[in-house]
């Protein structure tokens, strides 16, 4: 009898969580935290905006490089040690970017950073579905992403406000001594595999036949879309909104703009919740509703009042964790051969969007302004929500197969072989 997976009752359950928690954790932290100094950053190396924020796309560029090298290994040496040998590798780089002597140093060591985290985002939701009921796994891949924004906001938010008082330097180390932490957590409380047995007949060829199948099936590539152009808009707020704050228009101190990233706290709400919306109203219909929500929430950002421009930030990150939750669980589930390669490619898009995009509006902020950031960020979900609308299922078949759709995880139960990895090997 085929092995079904992990259930919520179980000790294994619950150590996956945590140590996928604090993997979230770890990742993201590193992956982000120069974002909540760039203003210092760019004044102590003497570059634009858009050159500090390359530390950031840069990285985000590493990964969506990594995240399909990472599914071949993964396939080959087994989902946790791929993950396993990812985060050791980016701690002792994320050390090495605090001892960079210049610019294009520190940009060359954040993309190799980016291409070692990559590990992770590549790996985590695909691990879920080998080792998580398939009833659970929408429930745990949003406590993942959950983690991720703990993970994202701390990362920032230590900082931001430590740059201000010692340096950027000092901060980023800081960063650094938490990922170290958090990795540890991962990789003590992480149990043996039971859903996924490596092999060697993952070769390039079962790659591309994965890489195939996935873009082929429109919806796939809808919700590829969806990765790429709301996390560029995403990212592109909270790359430049700290700029404004610390700018003429409010003036706040460096120590005091950077806090706006505690809006992350939104995100880690809304991502959980969307494991109970989902089975309730529909895949298509969450992700619509938190697209529309992003974009009401950077409209908001537009005031010259401060309390309602961090209002819009936390409306506007309520809303993309929620669309993003969905969309990559989406990915998991629809996938039912292929499964490594297609939530691989959503993370190549979703991380070159953020990087591509998160550089190029600095260009809008140095140039037309506020103004046009917001501009392009809505223009960027109206045309999400659009493609979602066209070409995604209002009712997906993996839903209507859950006699009854109870649970959280309801929208995730699809058959698949845990022991080939959904088909990919």
């Amino acid at each position: 009898m085929t092995w079904a997976g992990h259930l919520p009752a179980s000790r294994e359950y619950r150590r996956i969580l945590v140590g996928l928690g604090a993997a979230g954790v770890a990742t993201f932290a590193q992956l982000y935290s120069p974002q909540g100094l760039l203003p210092t950053l760019a004044r102590g190396l003497e570059v634009s905006p858009a050159d500090a924020a390359l530390s950031v796309s840069l990285a985000t560029l590493g990964v969506a490089l990594a995240v399909l090298p990472w599914s071949w290994v993964a396939d080959r040496v087994g989902r946790l040690r791929a993950m396993q040998v990812a985060i050791i590798a980016s701690t002792v780089l994320g050390v090495l970017v605090v001892l960079a002597p210049g610019i294009e140093a520190l940009l060359a060591l954040r993309l190799v950073e980016g291409m070692a985290l990559g590990g992770l985002p590549a790996l985590a939701v695909t691990y879920l579905h080998d080792e998580v009921h398939a009833r659970h796994t929408a429930a745990a891949a949003a406590a993942y992403i959950s983690g991720t924004t703990i993970g994202g906001a701390a990362g920032r938010l230590i900082a931001g406000p430590l740059a201000g008082i010692v340096g950027w330097r000092p901060a980023l180390l800081t960063v650094a001594a938490v990922c170290a932490i958090a990795s540890i957590v991962f990789l003590r409380l992480m149990p043996r595999p039971r859903g996924y047995r490596p092999t060697t007949a993952a070769t390039v060829r079962t790659v591309a036949d994965g890489i195939r199948t996935s873009v082929r099936d429109p919806a796939l590539l809808a919700l590829y879309a969806q990765g790429a152009l709301l996390m560029g808009g995403f990212v592109a707020v909270y790359n430049y909104l700290a700029f404004r704050l610390e700018g003429p228009e409010f003036g706040l101190p460096a120590t005091v703009g950077s806090l706006i990233f505690a809006a992350y706290a939104a995100g880690t709400v809304s991502s959980r919740l969307t494991g109970r919306w989902v089975p309730r109203l529909g895949r298509r219909r969450v992700l619509v509703a938190g697209t529309t929500t992003m974009a009401a929430g950077s409209l908001l950002t537009l005031s010259s009042a401060l309390p309602v421009v961090v209002g819009g930030l936390l409306v506007l990150t309520a809303g993309f964790f929620a669309a993003h939750a969905t969309a990559s669980a989406w990915v998991g589930a629809r996938a039912t051969t292929g499964r490594a390669q297609a939530t691989a490619l959503y993370n190549v898009c979703y991380y070159s969007g953020s990087a591509l995009v998160g550089w190029l509006l600095g260009y809008a902020w140095s140039g037309p302004g506020w103004g046009a950031v917001v501009g392009a960020v809505v223009a960027l979900a109206v045309l999400a929500a659009g493609l979602a609308l066209a070409v995604l299922p209002a009712r997906s078949p993996a839903r209507a197969a859950v006699t009854p759709p109870t649970g959280p995880g309801a929208v995730h139960a699809v058959p698949h072989d845990r022991r080939s990895g959904g088909g990919t090997t």
